[in-house]
């Protein structure tokens, strides 16, 4: 009918689907209705059709299911006495509750919840597709795939009730994504440990994206969402097991009650390093051994997370930070730089030493909160100065971590998050023995800042990108 368009939207199936069984039989009965006790539907696939490059305006409409939806919600309205099935992951159950005698009403109110569930993401994928078109630019509406749409629809599903939120005064939960994306704390699996918190929640998710920037065998120990030690050491010259103990070394102090993150597989050694040495509330890495598992379970409340492995380019897609009355949403942070990309603006270029430090300290920066400072020597961080009102403070607070840790800040590099707006921040990193700097540049007393540098023999590189984090 209509070419294909209306085939379900009869009043003998939305009779059959919506009729009460018993408040409607006789005028069913009177029209030739007969009941319908179970729906199951696969609704249009809109979401893959708009996600080809190829796809115009014409073809998603094409894709946007109307008959599925209405049967959808017709079948979840009356869950009292149907069955509506929306997932294939929920056939078997019902199969086999079927044979057994029936779906309880429990059982059919949770599938209905399910379909408005399931029925609210389509129609929010619509909305948000339909909100990037431009129709003043193209008759065929071609979306942009960068555009924010009019209004922002995204579902997250409850992973986990919490016992408070941030501090024991406030309730909590974690919601995930619905629709799961690369590895990341959303996605992995708990195999030992207390239940997290909604502080560990947050900050293994800082230790893991900040590890995910490295290629080679890395740790990366977090406290309150800040990296305070992070290392890289070739598989060759003792991987993670090194790591650590350079990672550790940085700040000892603030790794208590830390979180660890690893870019490898977590070994029995290096397991039974971290429980023998300190006090941590996670570990997380892409695979956890036998022989590591056997380890942590002597410290019963450690929380040992398993995430996966992950691709090395970093896919595309959303932040958000809420704001009261609103939501702030911009495009995730994967923007990273290669030793060609810097820009050398000082007489002295650095050595090939300092540009892999230079590199390793400009990943750490860019996950320390702003203002963020980290002074760094062999992929190893010397020294790190975050969430300062002031760039130098920041500094002078990295300066204060390294000589606490009994570590040289004398010939290590520099990264600053941000540019400097003056000089005094390279004086002073002469003054420390600094030996070369990287920093997105920008300031409008750039040429001063790069005279300072040179009066002091300092190499420094510019990468034309900042990492605010706040």
């Amino acid at each position: 009918c209509i070419r294909d368009r209306v085939k379900t939207l009869h009043p003998k199936v939305h009779g059959g689907i919506l009729g009460r069984r018993d408040l409607d039989g006789a005028v069913m009965e009177q029209h030739g209705i007969k009941p319908i006790d179970l729906v199951a539907v696969n609704l249009y696939p809109f979401e893959a059709t708009v996600a080809r490059p190829d796809c115009d305006l014409p073809t998603a409409i094409e894709n946007i299911d109307i008959g599925g939806p209405t049967m959808v919600r017709s079948a979840a309205k009356n869950h009292k006495d149907v069955a509506i099935v929306v997932n294939a992951g929920d056939y078997a159950t019902v199969i086999e509750s079927l044979k057994a005698g029936g779906l309880t009403y429990a059982q059919r109110f949770d599938l209905a919840l399910k379909a408005f569930e399931h029925t609210s993401a389509y129609d929010g994928m619509i909305a948000n597709y339909l909100g990037t078109i431009d129709q003043t630019r193209d008759t065929l509406g071609t979306a942009d795939r960068g555009a924010f749409p009019r209004t922002f629809n995204s579902q997250f599903v409850k992973a986990q009730e919490m016992r408070y939120g941030e501090n024991p005064h406030q309730s909590a939960a974690f919601y995930v994504e619905a629709k799961k994306g690369e590895a990341s704390v959303s996605t992995a699996i708990q195999l030992q440990g207390k239940e997290l918190s909604f502080n560990n929640v947050a900050d293994t998710d800082a230790a893991l994206e900040c590890v995910k920037s490295f290629l080679k065998p890395a740790c990366v120990i977090v406290k309150h969402a800040n990296p305070c030690g992070v290392a890289v050491v070739p598989e060759d010259e003792g991987g993670i097991r090194k790591a650590y103990d350079l990672a550790y070394a940085t700040d000892s102090e603030s790794a208590f009650g830390g979180i660890i993150a690893f870019n490898r597989e977590l070994d029995g050694e290096t397991a039974k390093a971290i429980v023998e040495r300190q006090f941590v509330e996670v570990i997380i890495a892409p695979k956890i051994s036998a022989a590591a598992r056997e380890v942590v379970a002597a410290k019963a409340n450690v929380r040992l997370l398993e995430c996966g492995e992950w691709p090395a380019e970093r896919a595309p897609g959303w932040d958000f930070k809420r704001v009261n009355g609103g939501l702030l949403v911009q495009s995730r942070d994967i923007g990273m730089i290669k030793a060609e990309d810097l820009k050398i603006v000082t007489r002295r270029a650095p050595t090939e030493q300092e540009i892999h430090d230079l590199i390793f300290a400009w990943k750490v920066a860019k996950f320390v909160k702003s203002n963020a400072i980290v002074y760094a020597r062999n992929r190893q961080t010397v020294g790190v100065g975050a969430g300062q009102m002031s760039r130098v403070n920041s500094a002078r607070i990295a300066a204060i971590k390294a000589e606490h840790a009994g570590l040289e800040v004398k010939g290590a590099v520099m990264a600053s998050d941000a540019f400097f707006p003056f000089r005094d921040g390279i004086d002073n990193a002469a003054k420390a023995g600094i030996t070369a700097v990287i920093q997105p540049g920008g300031s409008m007393r750039d040429n001063e800042v790069i005279a300072a540098a040179d009066e002091a023999d300092i190499a420094m590189v510019f990468t034309g990108m900042r990492h605010f984090r706040h």
